[in-house]
């Protein structure tokens, strides 16, 4: 009876383990792919019988199974480098981030039996090392650093061509891209020569602007003093003509002392004394 039990106890055992063995599990970021190990058959897609969700049960002798995520996937490269069309040599530093179409995960892990990881660092880095190549390629060093918008255009779309067709979708790609250091240095120069002309324009144009306003304020000086000069002008003519000479005879004999001058007569000018003396 006590061995009875013991084997009853083993055999739970190995059911157990059996179990725990022949079953995963596939999360929803996942998809499963449940394959025979040893099968090459064209109908089934190299043993493939298809994908899978959840508890999966199979047997692990010779059935196995294998996971992709579905969520996005970012990977940043070491930078490498790529010729333009005139040998200047560029370093491209880029980031991807894609995932895996659910549709044609199968496809996937027919054609390459090969885990995520080992995916970016094969087919999809040859992928954008292609694009980045043959894009590069149309480019001389200084229309691709003045068109670097439309370069980094042409690369993605030749890269979502290339991937979306084995079933990699592209969601995000970004690149840094360093000149070589030649070109790097007569763009700077470049660069500072256009801030220096800039400069030295403004300082003409300031000095310009300063010239008009010291032209302005002077005419505006002169403008003011021939206007006073006028008004003075007008002022004094204005008196001149309204001191008559009765006026003048008047202001004398304010002025006068009674005192009679020995000598009343000039050439300009001769008063009548007896209207000054008493009757």
């Amino acid at each position: 009876m006590k061995k009875r039990n013991l084997f009853l106890c083993f055999m739970a055992m190995l059911t157990i383990s059996g179990v725990f063995t022949s079953c995963t599990v596939v999360d929803s970021g996942e998809i499963g792919i449940k394959f025979h190990k040893w099968s090459s058959s064209k109908e089934d897609y190299g043993g493939v019988e298809g994908t899978c969700k959840g508890w999966v049960f199979y047997n692990p002798i010779t059935t196995s199974v294998f996971t992709y995520p579905t969520y996005i996937q970012r990977k940043n490269y070491e930078p490498f480098n790529v010729n333009a069309k005139d040998a200047s040599t560029f370093q491209m530093d880029p980031t991807i981030a894609y995932r895996i179409d659910p549709d044609k995960a199968t496809s996937i892990f027919v054609k390459y039996r090969k885990g995520i990881e080992d995916l970016e660092n094969g087919y999809i880095r040859t992928c954008i090392y292609e694009a980045y190549r043959t894009c590069a390629n149309k480019y001389t060093s200084d229309s691709l650093m003045s068109s670097r918008a439309n370069f980094e255009t042409d690369v993605r779309l030749r890269l979502e061509k290339s991937l979306q067709a084995e079933g990699f979708l592209v969601e995000e790609f970004t690149s840094q891209i360093t000149p070589p250091q030649s070109l790097a240095q007569m763009i700077n120069e470049k660069n500072a020569a256009v801030q220096s002309a800039l400069k030295a324009a403004n300082k003409v144009k300031e000095a310009e602007a300063n010239a008009k306003i010291a032209i302005a304020e002077a005419q505006g000086n002169a403008d003011a003093m021939k206007i006073k000069a006028d008004a003075e002008a007008y002022y004094n003519r204005t008196i001149a003509a309204s001191l008559s000479p009765l006026i003048i005879q008047e202001d004398w004999i304010q002025k006068w002392n009674g005192t009679v001058p020995t000598v009343v007569g000039g050439s300009n000018m001769m008063f009548d004394m007896s209207k000054f003396t008493s009757k």
